[in-house]
C-alpha cells in the first residue's frame, strides 16, 4: 500500500487550502497530529505562498516547528531566532522588465519582500469598501500592506522581492499575461489560486526550498512527505518520496500525488499524518 513501508522523517505542509480550512483556521485534530509527529522526531516545515508576516497565530503557536518556507520559497526562515537562512529574490532586472508588462494593463498587483506582502492604497480601499467575489476580504485586508503607489514602491524595494502578484480572474486574459510574462528568461510562473500568477526567480521554489533544508538535515528525499492543493505545490509533491493532494485539490495536483487524502475541511492532512506517520492505521 502507497507509503505504509516508509518511514516518514521531514513532513512539508502548504497552508491555505490545504493545513488550513476554508476560513483560514487550523483544525485541532491536525495540530495535535503535527505535535505528535514533531515529538516523534519528525521535522515539521511549513511551505507557503504567503509572506512571513502573513502567518496565521495558530500556524506559529505550534510545538516544536522549526522552519517556515514563504514566498513560495523565496526565504526560509528559522524560526527561534528570525534569521533568514536562505532567500532566492526575483532580481533587479527582471523585476524592470515585469513591471514593463503588468503596467500596461490594469490588473490589481501585489509585491512581496521584507517578509510582507504589499498592495496599492486604491486597490485595498476598493477592497475595504467593495468587497470580492472571489477572493477572501478579510483575509487580504488583514494580511495586505497597503502602499500609497505599488510601481514606486516595487522600484524603492526591487532587489529584495520575493513575488509578484497579478490576480486576473478572466482565465483568457490570465493565461495571455502569464505567455507574455514566460518570454522573460529566468522567471519562475506559477499560481495558488486560479485567478492569479505568481512571479519569483529562476531558482525559487518550494521543491528547490525544501530541497535545502533535507540537505541541511541530512534526510533523503524518500523520507519527505509532503501536502498540496494548487499548482505551486506540485514540485515539491513530486520531490517527495510521498506526495499527498488535499481532496479540494486541483486535478493537476491530484494527478503528481502519490495519494489523496480527504479535503481541508475534513481533517485531510490530520488523516494523511496519523496513516503514514503516527501509523494508526
Amino acid at each position: 500500500m502507497v507509503g505504509q513501508q516508509r518511514k516518514i522523517r521531514m513532513i512539508a505542509l502548504d497552508l491555505d487550502n490545504t493545513t488550513l480550512r476554508t476560513d483560514k483556521s487550523l483544525a485541532p485534530r491536525t495540530k495535535a497530529a503535527l505535535e505528535e509527529s514533531i515529538r516523534q522526531g519528525v521535522k515539521v516545515v511549513v511551505s507557503t505562498g504567503r509572506a512571513f508576516l502573513s502567518l496565521p497565530k495558530d500556524i506559529l503557536a505550534i510545538d516544536g516547528l522549526e522552519y517556515v518556507i514563504n514566498s513560495n520559497g523565496a526565504c526560509i526562515t528559522r524560526l527561534h531566532d528570525g534569521e533568514k537562512i536562505m532567500t532566492s529574490y526575483l532580481g533587479g532586472d527582471r523585476v524592470d522588465a515585469v513591471a514593463a508588462i503588468l503596467k500596461e494593463y490594469d490588473y490589481p498587483v501585489e509585491t512581496f519582500s521584507d517578509g510582507k506582502a504589499f498592495t496599492d492604497q486604491k486597490v485595498y480601499n476598493d477592497l475595504k469598501e467593495n468587497g470580492s467575489s472571489f477572493r477572501t476580504t478579510a483575509y487580504v485586508l488583514w494580511s495586505r500592506t497597503p502602499v500609497p503607489d505599488i510601481w514606486d514602491h516595487l522600484e524603492a524595494t526591487k532587489s529584495r522581492i520575493e513575488n509578484i502578484s497579478v490576480t486576473i480572474p478572466d482565465p483568457a486574459e490570465k493565461e495571455a499575461v502569464r505567455k507574455r510574462l514566460s518570454a522573460i528568461d529566468g522567471l519562475t510562473i506559477t499560481s495558488s489560486v486560479t485567478f492569479n500568477i505568481e512571479i519569483e526567480g529562476p531558482n525559487t521554489s518550494k521543491a528547490t526550498a525544501l530541497q535545502f533544508l533535507l540537505d541541511r538535515a541530512g534526510i533523503s528525499r524518500e523520507a519527505l512527505m509532503a501536502c498540496g492543493d494548487s499548482p505551486n505545490d506540485i514540485e515539491m509533491i513530486r520531490l517527495a518520496g510521498l506526495g499527498v493532494a488535499v481532496g479540494n485539490a486541483e486535478p493537476e495536483v491530484r494527478a503528481a500525488a502519490d495519494y489523496v487524502t480527504d479535503t481541508n475541511d475534513r481533517d485531510g492532512v490530520a488523516k494523511a499524518i496519523e496513516r503514514f506517520v503516527l501509523k494508526r492505521y
